[in-house]
């Protein structure tokens, strides 16, 4: 039997030589895109606090009071004493802001999506994945014992085909609403029509959507017109466009009192912190009163794409705040995402497993924060690694 040291040190030593080793990077300071990382300043490309919320003055107060009103630790699960008024108000307007009867808070979207999937699913069932999905959902329906497949990406006659040829009890088709690595979104229309049709449930996992699309920000079931009864699983994140931290689920009566009583990812574990709850619904609010930040992004988001095409620039098809730009080898993606640090710019190179083999990328997004100077400055970057070579040019 091999020494622990010996056979960690040599996994990790090969993760180093496949260029696929990751380093945390440190910095001091509210979540903005001028960070400092060991004394560097640098303009950031690669957080998800898509509408600049992270650190508003009104999630700030609103968490301060509420530390001093409740205390920081909620101190119990949800069903014990952990559940305050803050956490219940909270749930009601998400509930109103996505336009579902109901939803229900959990302490992550990974912790969601596994609650979901092991709640409503077992041997008996069928899960189906669309093969980009993000790995919680994958994990959820992996840990869930139902019978696991993966269709193509957005094919619906491969989902078509795998529906019609499993005998299972349930059917559950989970996706991501917009792709975390890609940037485009399902087709959740024609998704929901054929599980309709063929007797399915369809899940969403809309992290990278809600806050952004919809009417006021409520998601990607309200911005492709998807009923409750057309999508009766909707999960979302709080830690992205909104700034804050946590989850929810939404949907039906039915769906968020069986997630209470039978999802052991809801059951046991401590409640959010009330002063998360507290800047959350800060945040909620501000989707309407402030409702500039999405116009802007979806201003740099189209002023991004159509710079980038005038360039040649390798991007990736997505109309989201996620814009990728494809390298192919994770070698490539690491040695310019170090050269754009170089000039004070930072991009994540994303690289296997969190993507196929072959497709790594720089992982570009944009926030409501980032005015058009910063847009520039990084297309500026990027121009000049495509004149010396570094970066594949494709035609307009």
């Amino acid at each position: 039997m091999h020494n622990l040291e010996h056979t960690l040190g040599a996994d990790l030593n090969q993760r180093r030589l496949n260029h696929l080793y990751r380093r945390r990077l440190s910095h001091r300071g509210p979540q903005t895109p001028e960070l400092n990382i060991n004394g560097q300043a640098l303009l950031a490309f690669c957080s998800n606090d898509y509408l600049g919320l992270a650190n508003h003055p009104q999630l700030i107060s609103n968490a301060q009071k509420a530390c001093a009103d409740y205390g920081v630790g909620a101190g119990a699960s949800h069903l014990v004493v952990g559940h305050t008024d803050l956490h219940h108000q909270l749930e009601e307007v998400l509930a109103e802001v996505t336009q579902r009867p109901r939803a229900l808070l959990f302490s992550s979207g990974y912790m969601a999506n596994i609650g979901v999937m092991n709640s409503l699913l077992d041997r008996q069932d069928a899960v189906y994945q669309d093969r980009l999905n993000h790995a919680s959902l994958l994990d959820g329906g992996l840990l869930s014992s139902a019978k696991f497949q993966r269709y193509r990406h957005n094919d619906m006659l491969d989902l078509a085909r795998q529906l019609t040829s499993t005998e299972a009890r349930r059917h559950l088709v989970a996706t991501d609403a917009v792709f975390s690595m890609d940037g485009d979104s399902a087709l959740l229309k024609p998704l929901s029509q054929l599980c309709n049709e063929q007797q399915a449930w369809l899940m969403i996992d809309d992290a990278h959507g809600f806050g952004v699309l919809g009417p006021n920000g409520g998601g990607s079931a309200l911005a492709q017109d998807l009923t409750t009864a057309e999508c009766p699983i909707y999960m979302a994140t709080l830690g992205k466009a909104l700034g804050s931290y946590g989850a929810f689920v939404a949907g039906s009566d039915a769906l968020v009192e069986s997630l209470i009583q039978f999802s052991r990812n809801y059951i046991y574990t401590t409640a959010l912190p009330p002063a998360i709850a507290a800047a959350s619904l800060a945040a909620v609010q501000l989707l309407k009163d402030e409702a500039w930040r999405q116009q802007h992004l979806n201003h740099l988001i189209s002023l991004f794409k159509q710079q980038a095409k005038s360039l040649g620039l390798p991007l990736m098809p997505s109309d989201t705040a996620i814009q990728p730009l494809m390298v192919g080898s994770s070698q490539g993606a690491l040695q310019l995402s170090e050269l754009l640090k170089e000039q004070g710019l930072l991009v994540t190179a994303i690289r296997p497993p969190t993507v196929p083999k072959g497709t790594a990328r720089l992982r570009i997004t944009l926030s409501a924060a980032h005015t058009e100077s910063h847009l520039h400055q990084l297309l500026q970057a990027l121009a000049q690694l495509q004149q010396q070579g570094l970066l594949a040019s494709v035609e307009g």
